[in-house]
């Protein structure tokens, strides 16, 4: 789903694409599902680096993800490009390497949208750790803090939604 499809659309970012940002996307897409918004919020999720491009989520996000009911399996790793600037409204970084990155490439007047994904959540951490060179239970954290967070991101664009002005035809 593009921004054109959809009011509000959000781009979760991280180092490769395989393991924090298809997890975010994942999670979210299933709150959002959950919440009836899917016609109102798009989300994608991208990479600052092309190392996996066109890759699945690494198995084990996948298999954490599963086990929390999340399918990951349709998703694929892709850069992040120019347009992404102007195509989504929130550009969530999973840490601040990857936010300086996206702050470094925006065009002008588009380094606003991009954040933290964490500053959504409510356990005190700002930054979702990178748990590719870990053990299993660093994906388990991930999932931990990126549900948490997506609770969050999603009350909070629940609230810039019902703000939002009607149209002149009321829709």
């Amino acid at each position: 789903m593009s921004k054109g499809e959809a009011a509000i659309s959000v781009l979760f970012v991280c180092m490769g694409n395989i393991c924090r940002s298809p997890t975010a996307e994942g999670v979210f897409r299933h709150h959002v599902e959950e919440a009836g918004l899917s016609e109102v919020i798009a989300m994608a999720s991208a990479g600052t680096h092309g190392y996996h491009v066109g890759n699945r989520p690494d198995p084990r996000a996948q298999a954490a993800a599963l086990r929390r009911r999340y399918d990951l399996s349709a998703l694929r790793a892709r850069q992040v490009v120019a347009a992404d600037f102007e195509r989504f409204d929130h550009i969530l970084a999973m840490d601040r390497a990857n936010l300086a990155y996206l702050q470094r490439e925006a065009p002008a007047g588009f380094r606003n949208r991009a954040r933290l994904f964490l500053e959504f959540g409510s356990m005190g951490m700002l930054e979702v750790p990178d748990p590719y060179y870990g053990a299993v239970g660093g994906f388990e954290h991930v999932l931990d803090l990126v549900e948490d967070a997506s609770r969050g991101l999603l009350s909070y664009l629940q609230q810039s939604i019902t703000k939002r002005p009607l149209s002149a035809d009321g829709g």
